[in-house]
């Protein structure tokens, strides 16, 4: 890999007698990683079902090593949302937030949702979690991610933080800014980063990133919890950044949090005039672990609590606009799920309660997606089968993940198959893939056009 020479030089400089145990890393391979979904299976559960050869990430629990050539990412787990594919430096990020259920949540620069999917396994289907994104494209691919991870409980914008700090001033428990940077601690897992890179670059990302935290702050309330991450190793996005930071906002503080041993500790000589606890900030670096690299700073917000109103969600109330969805429910699932019912369109969410109101905003996902009022009937999502499990359906299906008609499945086919007509939740190993409506044995396919595989 041909490494950009100024970035060369300027590491040489800032590590000294680390420079060449940090340098031999890119002779290196990069490191694959999966984190299980523990809103859909259990540990225990997936190492007993697949046949991956794991090796456990010790930073994460549920988070493991894979090699490349098993290609996880084209197993009909990955579409069953058993796992989500992430770098394994990665995934320190949200074990070192520790969200909790029932609180509010805000993943500010979110997609393509590897850090999202994290907190919504801790919140639990409880709470809100906003995840945003300021790109409508990545945006939109966060939203898929979220769907196939079942997430029952997020939503999804696609928004500036300017517009976001002014619609939830002291909102959230929790603020997440995994910020855009230049990218150093991935030139090896993406080498056409080095390519964008350069000294201007860095300094232009540090400009973005402070106006980004700015507005972040603004939405955190008191005694709430803002957690700043970068896949970078340039001082001047990370620590000096975070420095200049606490300066500018002195009612924040970094926090000591307890981490993995092969963790390092931020560099206060990398700073002109070091602020109490910038040794606190965290560095992941790629010849202490097997992972990239990364940067993580932890800062709570004191003060005087803060009183804003918030304008509420406007529910459904017409009792009619739900009724062929309650009519597809009691035919067709054992649990009706309830609550803030909202439509977007002809499209039927459930909206978390502690969300408030959202006109005016770039809103990809509203909550979650029970489906859509068609002429006269009710015709169910791929959210909603995703969000489901097998006893909670009158009808389903089960295909082991090696059988055929699973593929079949999942290139849009029909098949025969034995079972009761109508709607029919679609299994591999137990596990939701998506929904197929049968009629005398033969299987209509209903599993997104756009997620079909093409061989």
């Amino acid at each position: 890999m041909q490494l950009p020479d100024d970035f060369l030089v300027k590491m040489k400089d800032l590590l000294n007698e680390e420079f060449e145990p940090f340098i031999t890393t890119y002779n290196d391979k990069q490191t694959n990683g999966l984190r299980l979904n523990t809103l859909k299976i259990k540990k225990e559960d997936f190492l007993n079902l697949t046949s991956f050869a794991l090796k456990q990430i010790p930073w994460v629990d549920v988070g493991f090593y894979y090699n490349h050539e098993e290609r996880p990412g084209k197993h009909p787990y990955h579409e069953a949302g058993l796992y989500y594919i992430q770098e394994p430096s990665a995934m320190a990020v949200v074990e070192v937030m520790t969200p909790q259920p029932g609180e509010k949540i805000l993943d500010l620069s979110a997609a393509p949702g590897g850090k999202t999917t994290h907190i919504a396994q801790y919140m639990k289907q409880q709470g809100l979690l906003v995840a945003n994104d300021i790109h409508p494209s990545r945006a939109r691919i966060l939203s898929q991610n979220v769907e196939r991870m079942g997430i029952r409980n997020a939503v999804v914008t696609n928004e500036t933080p300017e517009r976001l700090a002014k619609r939830f001033p002291s909102f959230f428990d929790r603020i997440l800014v995994d910020a855009p940077c230049s990218g150093e601690g991935m030139f090896r897992k993406n080498p056409l980063a080095c390519d964008e890179w350069s000294l201007n670059y860095v300094e232009a990302c540090a400009r973005r990133q402070k106006n980004i935290l700015d507005q972040a702050c603004q939405m955190l309330k008191t005694e709430g919890q803002l957690v700043y991450s970068t896949c970078t190793f340039s001082p001047e996005e990370n620590e000096q950044l975070i420095n200049q930071f606490v300066k500018d906002h002195p009612n924040f503080e970094i926090e000591r949090i307890d981490v993995y041993d092969q963790f390092s500790s931020g560099r206060s000589h990398w700073v002109d005039g070091p602020v109490k606890g910038i040794e606190h900030t965290i560095r992941l670096w790629p010849h202490h672990i097997k992972g990239e690299g990364h940067f993580i700073a932890v800062l709570r917000k004191n003060g005087a609590r803060e009183q804003h109103k918030y304008k509420q969600l406007r529910p459904i109330k017409n009792k009619n606009r739900l009724k062929d969805y309650l009519t597809f429910a009691k035919e067709n699932l054992r649990t009706i799920p309830k609550g803030t019912f909202i439509l977007f369109g002809d499209d039927l969410y459930i909206v978390p309660s502690e969300m408030i109101l959202m006109d005016h905003l770039k809103v990809i996902r509203p909550g979650w997606h029970l489906g859509t009022n068609k002429k006269n009937r009710f015709q169910p999502s791929h959210a909603l089968a995703l969000s489901l499990k097998a006893n909670e359906v009158k009808h389903h299906v089960n295909f082991s993940s090696d059988s055929h008609d699973i593929l079949a499945y999942l290139k849009g086919e029909a098949f025969r198959v034995q079972g009761e007509n109508g709607w029919n939740l679609i299994t591999v190993d137990g596990y939701s893939l998506g929904w197929g409506k049968l009629s005398n044995q033969l299987m209509k396919n209903h599993f997104p056009k756009g997620l079909r595989w093409m061989s």
